[in-house]
C-alpha cells in the first residue's frame, strides 16, 4: 500500500496526499486535500520546509493529480499507511493493513477478502488440493469512492491497472471451477478472459446484465450500499444479496476491512 503524505503549500495551508498508482520516474497519480486551489508547477514542502512534491496537472479522471517525488525516500520517511476513513484508531502493527502475499507498493489500498489469507489458510488450502493461481490488480480510486449519479450505471469507474499471467489463464481454462478471492481478482480475470489482454487498464463496470465468463464462486467481504463493488455482487448472484446482508446485519457481522467474509456460489444466467 503507497502512503499518505502530511505536506503543507509553501505559501502556508496544510495538504494530504494519498499517493494511488505509481506512473514511473518518481511520478504518481494521487488524491489531494484540499486540492482546488493547487496549481501544476506548485511545490509542497515537508515540516521542515524542504520541497518535497511537485504539482503536476489533473489526469484524465479529473479527481486525480499527477505528481512528481522531488525526495524518493518521502513515503517511507514521512508516510504513514493510508487506512480508509472508518479505521479511526491507529494500527500498532502497520502490516496488518498489508496481504501476505503483497511485494511492492502501487494499491490504493488493501483488498479486503484478501487479508483473510493468511500463510496459514494458504498452506491448508494447498494441502487440501486446492491450485492457487495469482492475479494482480491495482486497487484504484473507486474502492473510496461512492456512487452518486442518479442512474447507477451512468457512474463513471475509473480504471484499475491489472496483470494476469499466462499460467493463471491456462489453468483457469483448464479448472472444473474457479473461485476468486475478492472482486479484485474478479475484475483481473474478467477483463482478461473478455479483452484478451492480460496486462494493461481495466475498465470493466460489472452491473447486471452481465455474461460471466471465469468465475464460478467469489470470497469477498461485505460492501457498503451505493458503491460498484455491490453492484458486483448484484451482478453475481442476483437480488438474493439483500438476504445474505440482512443476516449480517442481524447478527452483527462485521463489514469491510478487517470485516468477515463470504463465499458466494454465482446464480445460473
Amino acid at each position: 500500500i503507497p502512503a499518505r503524505l502530511p505536506l503543507r503549500r509553501a505559501t502556508g495551508g496544510a495538504v494530504e496526499v494519498l499517493l494511488l498508482e505509481a506512473l514511473g520516474d518518481d511520478r504518481w497519480e494521487a488524491l489531494a486535500r484540499p486540492a482546488r486551489k493547487l496549481k501544476a508547477g506548485e511545490r509542497l514542502v515537508d515540516s521542515d520546509g524542504t520541497e518535497v512534491v511537485e504539482v503536476g496537472h489533473r489526469t484524465r479522471a479529473g479527481d486525480t493529480i499527477e505528481i512528481r517525488l522531488l525526495d524518493p525516500t518521502l513515503a517511507t520517511r514521512i508516510g504513514s499507511m493510508p487506512l480508509p476513513p472508518y479505521i479511526t484508531a491507529p494500527l500498532a502493527d502497520q502490516e496488518r493493513y498489508q496481504t501476505v502475499y503483497a511485494d511492492r507498493p502501487g494499491s490504493a489500498a488493501a483488498p479486503t477478502a484478501g487479508l483473510h489469507l493468511t500463510e496459514r489458510v494458504l498452506d491448508a488450502l494447498t494441502e487440501r488440493g486446492v491450485g492457487l493461481a495469482r492475479v494482480e490488480l491495482m486497487v484504484g480510486l473507486d474502492t473510496f469512492k461512492p456512487i452518486s449519479t442518479e442512474d447507477p450505471v451512468d457512474h463513471h469507474i475509473h480504471t484499475e491497472r491489472y496483470r494476469v499471467p499466462p499460467a493463471t489463464m491456462a489453468a483457469v481454462a483448464t479448472a472444473s471451477r474457479v473461485v476468486a478471492g475478492g472482486t479484485t481478482a474478479v475484475r483481473a480475470l474478467e477483463t482478461a478472459a473478455a479483452t484478451g489482454v492480460l496486462e494493461g487498464r481495466s475498465s470493466l463496470f460489472i452491473h447486471r446484465p452481465y455474461d460471466w465468463q471465469v468465475v464460478d464462486l467469489m470470497v469477498t467481504n461485505f460492501h457498503l450500499p451505493r458503491t460498484t463493488l455491490l453492484l458486483m455482487i448484484d451482478a453475481f448472484i442476483g437480488s438474493r444479496w439483500r438476504a445474505l446482508y440482512e443476516t449480517a446485519l442481524s447478527e452483527d457481522y462485521r463489514f469491510l476491512s478487517f470485516g468477515d467474509a463470504m463465499l458466494l456460489t454465482r446464480s445460473p444466467a
